[in-house]
């Protein structure tokens, strides 16, 4: 297994114009391409192990596909079925919202993924599907997969989710823009926001009032797409806190989607003493812009709230408050449990390695401001956790071993790294 040792970094002064591509959005792109009549055009994918996965998927539905390096563009003529098996990877995105598409496609599909995505919970997605007429079925019946999914006719739906998701709702609102009426979906509180900006972009019926989004079927191919892909502002936000955390440290992040469902960590590193400015420079499917961080004192803070803006994010920020003054408080957090890894599980473990006094609860934890200390940490094949525990490391350092994870969201992350501080890697 490879590992990586990370070195203190002094001061440093940084602008970043290569983030990596918003994983989210590319995602969604070459998907909501196969619903468009004519050509759609995708600048700044996000070439990426999850991201290629799903464009591999969307030839294997039958788009046609070229990619010049620069610019991919996609046309369909329809959903196929495929003859090969549909490998996501690691990606829960892709398969829940690969759900939402195919469920009324004519054919037969499997969805798989590697080990990690197979021990994922899929019944969020599946159960509301099979209520409205979909075919699908799985291991623990339809809660892991591989997942097959026979097409078939989807009835309209008034859904109420008990989880703020946007896995979830995007699934359902893919259903429902080829179910028999108009569908209704309701969430505790605003996800993320990429897929109805997307589509209405593209020229879909829907509409947004306060948490409810109602659905009209297509009666039409949608308008092609036509974006080019911001940075991913979770991949961004490790180099927030590497900034953050790191004295007399100030960093500009170009190009970021200034969306406020994709901003929180943001907003709460700077409520806990950072000083960050937003710079908005276009805004067209989403708010693109820069994102300046300076190193400040920090302080602990509770992150109760719109946790679902922000659940990508928590590990990255525990690292920042483990270096705040203070105590740090998360909750309302359970989803952590269920993402690559239990998330909530190893940032504890992490940080206590790490001389950092932690307590765990079901749906969250306490931290303790301190010193961070050196340790061996392993991501249980989690990227997010990885790269958490790598930023850490500028502050004390660090040695993070299962990086072979970190591909899948930010290829460039370590070129980007070597800017700041030292790296060795072995194997």
């Amino acid at each position: 297994m490879s590992w990586v040792e990370i070195f203190p970094a002094k001061k440093f002064s940084l602008t970043i114009d290569d983030i990596a591509s918003d994983k989210s959005i590319s995602h969604r792109s070459v998907m909501f391409a196969m619903l468009a009549k004519g050509e759609s055009s995708i600048e700044n994918f996000l070439r990426a192990e999850d991201t290629m996965n799903s464009l591999e998927i969307v030839k294997n539905l039958g788009a046609k596909v070229q990619d010049d390096g620069k610019i991919i563009t996609i046309s369909s003529e329809g959903i196929q079925e495929p003859f090969e098996i549909l490998d996501c990877g690691n990606s829960g995105t892709g398969m829940r919202l690969f759900c939402g598409l195919l469920s009324s496609a004519n054919g037969h599909f499997v969805l798989t993924g590697d080990k990690y995505l197979r021990r994922r919970p899929m019944k969020r997605v599946t159960e509301p599907l099979k209520s409205i007429g979909a075919k699908i079925d799985g291991r623990e019946y339809g809660d892991l997969a591989p997942l097959s999914i026979r097409g078939a006719s989807l009835k309209a739906f008034d859904y109420t989710s008990k989880i703020a998701s946007a896995q979830v709702k995007s699934c359902m609102i893919l259903a429902a823009l080829r179910a028999d009426g108009v569908c209704k979906y309701h969430e505790p509180e605003l996800s993320r926001d990429h897929t109805e900006r997307m589509l209405q972009g593209m020229g879909a019926e829907l509409e947004v009032n306060g948490l409810t989004t109602v659905i009209h079927p297509m009666k039409n191919l949608l308008e092609p797409l036509c974006i080019r892909v911001p940075a991913d502002p979770s991949s961004a936000f490790f180099f927030a806190v590497a900034a953050a955390i790191t004295p007399q440290a100030n960093i500009v992040l170009e190009g970021v989607t200034l969306n406020p469902t994709r901003i929180e960590a943001f907003k709460v590193l700077e409520s806990m003493g950072a000083e960050i400015k937003y710079e908005l420079t276009e805004d067209k499917y989403e708010p693109i812009g820069n994102i300046h961080v300076k190193q400040a004192p920090l302080h602990g803070v509770v992150v109760s709230e719109n946790i679902s803006w922000l659940i990508d994010e928590l590990p990255a920020l525990s690292i920042a408050m483990a270096c705040a003054n203070g105590e740090s408080l998360v909750k309302n957090a359970k989803e952590l449990r269920v993402k690559e890894s239990d998330r909530i599980s190893t940032v504890v473990e992490g940080l206590k390695a790490s001389g950092i006094e932690v307590d765990e609860y079901e749906d969250g934890y306490k931290i303790i401001g301190g010193e961070l200390q050196k340790a061996e940490v392993d991501s249980d094949g989690d990227h997010r956790i990885a790269m958490s525990f790598i930023i850490a490391g500028l502050r004390s350092g660090m040695v993070v071993s299962d990086l072979e994870c970190i591909n899948t969201s930010f290829p460039n992350f370590f070129n980007l790294l070597e800017k700041i501080t030292k790296v060795e890697f072995h194997s």
